[in-house]
């Protein structure tokens, strides 16, 4: 419609109120409004058209700003069309629907925007994924009954906050992710009811040792029947563990037979022991020093040293009385767990193929941030706030995934 032409020009009104409009094969009765002058008959009929035209002009806006998808596009468009072919009003119809097949030759770029949008979100979540699906696998075919489930958990729960990708990859990576849960949840069961089993045989063996163990307690024969409690230490050790608390038990029953009879050949031979006495004041004396020594080191070969170096003095030192036996003991072996810890840790932060995995991870969730981010900023420029809030509610997730990436990254770049 030209500038100058009013939505009247393109109709009249007969002297009985009848009000044609102009259209592609000619003039068309839209209706009959009596009783009424021609100029308020024909301002009726150009009002619908007026408001036909504005609600093409919203259509045409929403599609502009990609605030529909291309699917409701095209029905919104073949609605509008099918509602000006028989509107009822006065105006340049033509042109109205000049408008609507302008709009529709927007979509297909749209369609192929949306289709490479896709195709990079579903880049990413496969991914994501595949890093849980080979997570899973590895946690399937290890031994951490305890730490894993756990982690399944976790890993769950990260699978359902991503998007669904095409129905055949997703139902494939998931029969995968979920076959290993399942796998992993089996041998779970089957290791700890075999382990309830022998647990139970366990209890019995040690009972039975008990049993051996009671007649020796007051006996006075320090030598057979010191061979004798060796003889059962090393079939209490062989037998394994029973449950915590009957293990506990079992063992206070038998470290207290055996107690008894130490102690009383240590009161035996008290009088020939003074250089054990001697040999307990330096032994702790070395290990408060080694335990000193140990609290400032930070590498790792050097507390080997130390400690290798304690261990020999330790031993040069010969016996001490039984009763300091058990926390003496417990402090060396301490010493001997801070070392192993130390050098643990050590491999753990400088494993190169550990580092390339967190490497690859941030390098990829960051890489999504980044289009997450001109997203946000391309929607908003459009005005398109809908699209901001998803993009920007994406990117909440994605930044949090990379936080914690980056977390494990800082342990390897420290090491």
């Amino acid at each position: 419609m030209s500038d100058k032409q009013a939505p009247s020009d393109f109709g009249r009104v007969d002297e009985d109120g009848t009000v044609w409009v102009q259209a592609s094969g000619g003039e068309r009765n839209v209706g009959q409004v009596p009783d009424a002058t021609p100029e308020e008959a024909m301002s009726f009929y150009t009002r619908r058209y007026e408001n036909l035209a504005a609600e093409i002009g919203l259509l045409e806006s929403r599609v502009k700003a990609n605030a529909m998808s291309p699917e409701e596009a095209r029905k919104a468009i073949a609605t509008s069309r099918t509602t000006v072919e028989q509107a009822n009003a006065v105006g340049d119809l033509a042109a109205l629907m000049e408008r609507l097949n302008t709009i529709e030759e927007l979509l297909p770029a749209q369609i192929e925007a949306r289709k490479k949008a896709r195709a990079e979100q579903n880049a990413v979540t496969i991914a994501s994924k595949q890093a849980m699906v080979d997570e899973a696998e590895k946690l399937a075919a290890g031994t951490d009954w305890r730490g894993g489930v756990d982690r399944f958990r976790a890993l769950l729960e990260e699978w359902k906050a991503l998007p669904r990708i095409d129905r055949g990859t997703d139902n494939e990576m998931w029969h995968k992710f979920s076959a290993a849960r399942t796998t992993y949840t089996r041998r779970r069961k089957a290791h700890f009811s075999e382990l309830n089993s022998r647990r139970d045989e366990v209890k019995s063996l040690k009972e039975q040792i008990i049993k051996e163990a009671e007649p020796l307690a007051s006996s006075t024969d320090w030598g057979p029947t010191s061979g004798a409690f060796r003889d059962l230490m090393a079939r209490w050790k062989a037998a394994g563990s029973a449950r915590r608390s009957d293990d506990d038990a079992l063992w206070a029953r038998f470290r207290g037979i055996q107690d008894q009879f130490f102690n009383a050949r240590t009161a035996a031979q008290s009088a020939a022991d003074g250089e054990q006495s001697e040999n307990l004041a330096a032994k702790i004396a070395l290990v408060d020093k080694v335990e000193a020594d140990l609290a400032d080191v930070k590498d790792v070969e050097r507390a080997k040293s130390i400690h290798r170096e304690f261990l020999s003095r330790f031993n040069e030192l010969g016996h001490v009385p039984r009763g300091s036996m058990r926390d003496l003991d417990s402090r060396v072996r301490a010493l001997g767990d801070k070392v192993a810890g130390m050098e643990a840790e050590q491999w753990r932060r400088t494993d190169p193929e550990a580092r390339k995995r967190a490497e690859d991870t941030v390098a990829l969730f960051q890489a999504q941030v980044d289009k997450l981010n001109r997203d946000v900023a391309d929607a908003e420029a459009a005005g398109d706030s809908r699209r901001a809030r998803d993009a920007a509610k994406s990117l909440e997730t994605y930044n949090s995934w990379l936080d914690q990436a980056r977390e494990t990254l800082t342990e390897f770049q420290q090491a």
